[in-house]
C-alpha cells in the first residue's frame, strides 16, 4: 500500500508512523509545506486517556513523551481580584514544537519520507498514484476544499478573537483570569507546557476587540498590550509570539469523512474549541483509530466506513462540549456578576463534562465551599434546597415536565391521570405539572387529550389535586394551559404522530393560513372577534383551574401551538396589528397573560413556557427569546419554562444532554427572571450541576420521571440525603433504601497454579 499524508501536524505525523509500524513494506509519504522548525502555537494538552492509546499502540512514542511532559492537578479562576484554586484535574502538557520532533523522529527511523517545505500534490493526483490519501490539513484544509461536494463541509466562524502567545515561565496551575476593562472583558486561559514556559491565550468578544484598538496594533504591540492588561497573571512578565495573529474560532464539521480513497483526518474532519483542550487529542485519536480499521477490516473501504463510524459519535460529544464552552466565554458578561466561588464553579462546570458529583471526588473542599456561599445547609445537595414563587415555595427544585399522555375522554381525565400524576406527586418533585390541558374542543391536539372547558372535567382535576395535597402534602401541582392552534385534529402520538386524523377532524385556527407540514389541514387566520372568543376560553379555564385546586398555572406559548404560532416570524405572516415585529407577535399572547392573571388568585404564581429557538433559519432566535421573557416578566411572569423547536416541521435541533439550557442560562441572566430549565437532563448530578452553577432555577425532567415514577425519591436515596427537601410517604418508608443485590465480594483465589 502506498500512503500519502498531507500535513505534518501531529495527526498526519502520527497517522503516518503508526502505518508504517504496522506494516513496514508500506511506502508513506508527508507532505508538510513548512519547514521542520516551524510551528504554530506553543503548548499542548493530551488526557491520559489519550496517552493510554499510544502506550498501546507505540511505546516509543509513548516513552519518549512521557519523559517530555508536565503535569499539574490544579485550575486557578481568578474573578474580580479573588482566586479560586480546584484540585484534582491531572493535565499534561508539552511544547508542541517538541512533540512533532519526537514524531519526526519516529517516522524517520521507521522509513516515513518527510518532504519540509513542499505543497502537497493536487489532491486529484494523489488519489489516482496513491491507494489511500489522508488529508490532515488543518482547518483551512485545501484537500477538502477539492472535494467539498463529497464531504459537504460546514464552517462556523464563532464571535470571540484570541491570540496563542508564549510566557517565559511556568504557571502552577491551569488559570483562567479575566480582565473588566472600559472597552469589555477579555480573558485568559494560560498553563505550563515546560518547567520555564507556559502556553497563554487571549480572548475576547469582537466589538471588544474593535473598541479596544486591537485592529490598529501590529503583532509586538498586540502582545505588549496583553501582557499589560494581564500583568498581575504574569507577575509583570512579557509575553511573546510566533507569527501569532488575532483570528476567529471556526467550528468544522464534514457529513462525510471519506470519498474514495481519500479520508480526513484532524482539523480537516472537525474542531473543536481550545477552551476544552481536545485538538490535538482529537487527531492523534483519530489516527489511532484509522490505523486500526485498517488492520481489523478487510479492505480499504471497509476500513474508512468503519474509521468514520467509530470515531464520529466520539467527535459530536466532544463538539458539543466544546461548544458550551465556547460560548460560555462568548456570554462571560451574563457571570461576571454572580457571587466569586459560583463563577468558579460555573466555569468548571460549563462544557457539562466536569460536574458537580465529579468535582466533589476531585475536590470536595472547593465544591462544599461553592454550596455554603449558595445556601445548601450541610448535607444538603442543591436540588433539594427550596424555592419560592409567590405564595408557594417548593421543597426541591424538581419538576416533573408536562408530557401529553392522550389518555382522556371527551377530554376528561380519569383514573390514568389519577395514577400517573399521583404517583410522580408521591414520587418526590417539587411541583408537578399536568400535561397541556386544551381551553376548548378545538384547542386539542388528538381527540385523547385533556381539557377544562367544561365543569365535569374541572371536577375530575379537583379529584386529582386532592389526592396530591392530600397523600404528598408539600408537593405543588400545576395546570399548563393551552391550544393546539394549527397542530391540531391529529393522531395519537403511537398512530402517528403530527399525522392527521382519517375521519373525526375538527377545523384549525392559527395565527396564519400555514399548515404544519406537507398533507397537514390548512387553519384559518383567526379574525379579530375570534381572538377575543380565544382568549375568554383561556380566562374560563385559568377559572375553572383555580376552583380545582391547582397551585400553579403555566401559560403554554411554545412547540407551535397557537400562542407560539403568534410569537414566530415562521408562523406568523400577519399584516395587521398581532404581526410584524416582535413587539406585535407578542401582542396576543401578552393579552391572553394579562387576561388569565386578572382571573388566576393573586397568590398563585404562574408561569409561562417558551421556545427560545425554532431551529430554523428566520425563526425566532435566543435574543428574540429574552426580549419575549422580558415582556412576559412585565406583565407579571413568575418564571419563564425555557424549551425550544417544535414550531416547524423542517427544524434542525442540536440535540445533546441538556442540549435546551444554554438558552435558559442567557434568559436569566440578561432578563433577570426564574427561569425552568429543560431538555436532555436525566441525572440527579445534571441538576445538582445546574442548580449549584446558576443557570437555572428549577429543572424540569420528563423522560426519566417516566421511566420512573420516584425519580426524585431515588436521587436523594442514592445521595445519601434525607432532609425536608424530600419526604418519603409513610407508606414508602420502608423502601427509603436501595434494595440489597446478590453477593459481588466473593474471596479471590490465593494462588493461581500454572499447568
Amino acid at each position: 500500500m502506498r500512503v500519502a499524508v498531507v500535513g505534518g501536524g501531529p495527526g498526519g505525523l502520527y497517522a503516518a508512523a503508526l502505518l508504517k509500524r504496522l506494516d513496514p513494506s508500506r511506502e508513506v509519504t508527508v507532505w508538510e509545506r513548512n519547514a521542520p522548525d516551524d510551528t504554530f502555537g506553543f503548548g499542548v494538552v493530551l488526557s491520559d486517556e489519550t496517552l493510554g492509546g499510544i502506550e498501546h499502540a507505540d511505546p516509543v512514542v509513548y516513552a519518549a513523551l512521557r519523559d517530555e511532559f508536565v503535569r499539574w492537578d490544579d485550575i486557578d479562576i481568578v474573578h474580580r481580584g479573588v482566586r479560586h484554586t480546584s484540585g484534582g484535574h491531572g493535565f499534561a502538557a508539552l511544547g508542541r514544537q517538541r512533540l512533532l520532533g519526537i514524531l519526526h523522529e519516529r517516522c524517520r527511523s521507521l522509513g516515513v519520507e518527510l518532504r519540509f517545505g513542499t505543497e502537497a500534490p493536487y489532491p486529484a493526483w494523489l488519489t489516482e498514484t496513491y491507494d489511500l490519501v489522508i488529508a490532515a490539513d488543518g482547518v483551512h484544509s485545501s484537500t477538502r476544499e477539492a472535494y467539498a461536494e463529497a464531504f459537504r463541509p460546514s464552517v462556523e466562524t464563532h464571535r470571540c478573537r484570541y491570540i496563542w502567545l508564549a510566557a517565559d515561565f511556568a504557571f502552577d496551575a491551569f488559570r483562567f483570569e479575566i480582565a473588566e476593562t472600559e472597552h469589555g472583558v477579555l480573558q485568559l486561559h494560560g498553563y505550563p507546557y515546560a518547567a520555564d514556559a507556559s502556553t497563554v491565550i487571549v480572548e475576547m468578544r469582537e466589538e471588544v476587540w474593535q473598541a479596544a484598538g486591537f485592529a490598529e496594533l501590529d503583532e509586538r504591540e498586540s502582545v505588549e498590550r496583553c501582557a499589560k492588561i494581564f500583568a498581575d497573571a504574569l507577575g509583570g512578565r512579557s509575553l511573546r509570539s510566533n507569527k501569532s495573529a488575532w483570528t476567529h474560532f471556526r467550528t468544522v464539521v464534514n457529513e462525510r469523512w471519506s470519498h474514495g480513497n481519500l479520508v480526513l483526518l484532524g482539523d480537516a474532519a472537525h474542531t473543536a474549541h481550545f477552551s476544552i483542550g481536545s485538538g490535538t487529542k482529537l487527531a492523534v485519536e483519530d489516527a489511532l483509530a484509522l490505523a486500526a480499521c485498517l488492520e481489523e477490516q478487510p479492505g480499504l473501504p471497509e476500513a474508512l466506513a468503519a474509521y468514520e463510524q467509530e470515531r464520529r459519535p466520539v467527535v459530536a460529544s466532544t463538539q458539543r462540549a466544546a461548544r458550551a464552552s465556547l460560548e460560555w466565554f462568548e456570554n462571560i458578561g451574563l457571570y461576571l456578576g454572580r457571587p466569586s466561588r459560583q463563577f468558579a464553579f460555573n466555569l468548571l462546570t460549563r462544557s457539562r463534562r466536569v460536574t458537580h458529583d465529579n468535582l466533589r471526588l476531585r475536590d470536595a473542599h472547593f465544591t462544599e465551599a461553592v454550596e455554603r456561599e449558595f445556601g445548601c445547609p450541610s448535607g444538603t445537595p442543591p436540588m433539594f434546597t427550596p424555592f419560592r414563587l409567590r405564595g408557594l415555595t417548593l421543597r426541591n427544585r424538581v419538576v416533573v415536565s408536562p408530557m401529553d399522555m392522550y389518555a382522556a375522554v371527551d377530554g376528561v381525565p380519569g383514573d390514568f391521570h389519577l395514577v400517573h400524576l399521583g404517583a410522580r406527586a408521591l414520587g418526590g418533585a417539587g411541583l408537578v405539572m399536568t400535561e397541556m390541558v386544551c381551553v376548548s374542543r378545538e384547542g386539542r391536539i388528538t381527540p385523547g387529550c385533556a381539557g377544562i372547558y367544561t365543569g365535569r372535567q374541572a371536577e375530575a382535576w379537583r379529584r386529582i389535586t386532592d389526592f396530591v395535597h392530600t397523600r404528598a402534602p408539600g408537593v405543588g401541582i400545576g395546570v399548563q394551559l393551552g391550544h393546539s392552534g394549527r397542530k391540531g385534529s391529529t393522531k395519537l402520538m403511537w398512530e402517528g404522530i403530527d399525522e392527521p386524523l382519517e375521519e373525526g377532524n375538527w377545523p384549525l385556527v392559527a395565527a396564519s393560513p400555514l399548515p404544519y407540514k406537507p398533507g397537514s389541514q390548512t387553519p384559518r387566520a383567526l379574525s379579530r372577534a375570534q381572538l377575543t372568543d380565544i382568549r375568554e376560553q383561556f380566562t374560563d379555564a385559568a377559572w375553572r383551574a383555580a376552583r380545582s385546586g391547582f397551585d400553579l398555572l403555566e401559560l403554554h406559548c411554545a412547540h407551535g401551538y397557537l400562542l407560539s404560532g403568534f410569537l414566530s416570524p415562521l408562523t406568523n405572516h400577519r399584516t395587521d396589528a398581532y404581526g410584524g415585529s416582535l413587539a406585535r407577535r407578542l401582542r396576543f399572547p401578552l393579552e391572553v397573560f394579562d387576561a388569565v392573571r386578572s382571573v388566576w388568585p393573586e397568590e398563585r404564581p404562574m408561569t409561562v413556557r417558551i421556545s427560545a429557538t425554532d431551529w430554523a433559519e428566520g425563526g425566532t432566535t435566543a435574543e428574540d427569546a429574552v426580549e419575549i421573557a422580558r415582556a412576559f416578566a412585565a406583565h407579571g411572569a413568575d418564571a419563564i419554562d425555557v424549551s425550544t423547536g417544535q414550531v416547524v416541521a423542517d427544524e434542525q435541533p442540536a440535540y445533546g444532554r441538556s442540549y435546551q439550557t444554554p438558552y435558559a442560562d442567557r434568559i436569566r441572566g440578561e432578563a433577570g427572571v426564574p427561569v425552568i430549565a429543560v431538555g436532555a437532563i436525566s441525572s440527579w448530578d445534571d441538576v445538582n450541576s445546574l442548580i449549584l452553577a446558576g443557570r437555572t432555577d428549577l429543572c424540569a425532567l420528563a423522560r426519566p420521571h417516566l421511566y420512573d415514577p420516584h425519580w426524585t425519591l431515588h436521587a436523594a436515596a442514592e445521595q445519601g440525603y434525607t432532609g425536608p427537601g424530600v419526604v418519603w410517604p409513610a407508606p414508602y418508608r420502608a423502601g427509603s433504601r436501595r434494595p440489597q443485590s446478590g453477593r459481588t465480594d466473593a474471596p479471590k483465589p490465593r494462588l493461581t497454579l500454572g499447568t
